[in-house]
């Protein structure tokens, strides 16, 4: 089942349980706008080139809308809409006054140098200026951009707007980024593993912990359990899979990661395993950080897990949630999970709004009390409505965003 789908299905699961109106659900399926645009541009040896850029802006009920801007080669409309829509219930879940959008161009950023990346994002930028802004549609990075083409974006909207370092987050702190932005979600992805075991009278030290995906967020995500004193015994990434049943040390890795020593599988403080038997592997939690889907009905019965925090966006595909809910595998879904990122995002936008910029130690306070916050909220929804804390999310969520749309009076 592909990413749409299993929103789709998510959403009209809330909506039946909330009893929200036929009409209601249908609008709130609906994308407020789609926007394609086309980008051409000169390359380095003068010949011309075309890609497709498009923005998804899916709802505006609660606030702006906000969602990052992907550079891939395969940017299917169909997954950005996915994408969109699971913005609008995780800025909700997370009661931050956004709504969601997504959004990219169909390009290899790899085989592009600098110079054609920068005329490629100026170019989108023209494209849609007057459908972005500070009150209307704020973007972030997401796969294939950074803060450097966040900083090409605001530079191309302020040569039309006037200085306005809040229409875009993620952006370098020189120009108004926040503090804190690049640890976000892998911290928050901790902070929410830390409110779930407070629920059993738990803390990270008691438990072991297996990463899929050693990104930003896997990386931030291992440093912060470490200096908790939970035990990482296996991490995979793109170049392959290592585990260690002492647990790895984790500032060991950092450091050999940025030195440039050699691939993840090259670690001396580790062994290497099979990346395949990484997500069965024995631990008690389990954290996907890379892809979508990666759970599914050919692993999730042999998954030996009892916890899976989502740190990836849709990692569990819905045949595998239910045959892990049946083995009693307690999920923290996505939409809840990874919204450190976009809850930062929201700070760093307040900060460039205010022109008061916060010290780290702030944002990270802040950060943890909304990460908190959220899931005493999402406790609540599943109680009122006996369910799991997937569809307390997504109640959670809905319900805010239905409730926001009926007080502005959608009929009218």
């Amino acid at each position: 089942m592909n990413a749409l789908a299993a929103t789709n299905r998510n959403f009209q699961r809330a909506a039946r349980i909330l009893g929200l109106d036929s009409k209601l659900e249908k609008s709130l399926l609906i994308p407020f706008r789609e926007i394609k645009v086309e980008c051409t541009i000169p390359k380095d040896d003068g010949t011309l080139v075309s890609y497709v850029g498009f923005r998804i802006q899916h709802d505006n009920a609660r606030g702006p809308m906000k969602g990052g801007i992907r550079y891939h080669p395969e940017v299917d409309p169909d997954e950005v809409n996915a994408l969109a829509q699971l913005m609008t219930w995780k800025t909700a879940v997370a009661d931050i006054p956004y709504g969601g959008a997504k959004g990219g161009i169909g390009c290899n950023p790899r085989d592009l140098s600098i110079s054609e990346l920068e005329r490629l994002t100026r170019v989108f930028t023209q494209k849609i200026h007057d459908l972005i802004g500070v009150q209307r549609d704020v973007p972030a990075p997401d796969m294939g951009t950074n803060a450097q083409t966040m900083a090409w974006i605001l530079d191309e909207y302020s040569k039309f707007h006037g200085h306005s370092p809040a229409v875009v987050t993620g952006k370098p702190i020189d120009l108004g980024g926040s503090l804190g932005r690049e640890a976000a979600t892998g911290l928050g992805v901790v902070f929410a593993t830390e409110a779930l075991f407070a629920e059993y009278g738990k803390s990270v030290a008691d438990h072991t912990f297996v990463i899929q995906g050693f990104g930003n967020v896997g990386t931030w995500a291992a440093k912060s359990i470490y200096e908790r004193g939970g035990k990482v015994i296996a991490i995979s990434d793109i170049s392959g899979a290592i585990k260690n049943t002492n647990g790895i040390d984790i500032p060991a890795l950092l450091k050999y990661k940025d030195e440039g020593n050699g691939t993840l599988k090259d670690f001396p403080g580790a062994e290497v395993m099979d990346p395949n038997e990484l997500l069965v592997h024995e631990c008690d939690v389990l954290i996907p950080c890379a892809l979508g889907g990666v759970l599914n009905r050919e692993n999730a019965s042999d998954v030996k897990a009892k916890f899976i925090i989502e740190a990836a966006n849709h990692p569990t595909d819905p045949e595998a949630d239910e045959i892990l809910s049946k083995k009693g595998v307690i999920i923290l879904p996505d939409i809840y999970a990874n919204a450190g990122g976009v809850t930062v995002s929201y700070f760093e936008w307040v900060q460039n709004i205010q022109g008061f910029m916060w010290d780290e130690e702030k944002v990270n306070h802040e950060l943890k009390k909304y990460m908190t916050r959220s899931f005493q909220d999402i406790k609540a929804m599943c109680k009122i409505h006996n369910c799991g804390l997937r569809m307390g999310a997504f109640t959670l969520g809905v319900n805010r965003v239905a409730r926001a749309t009926l007080l502005r009076g959608w009929e009218a």
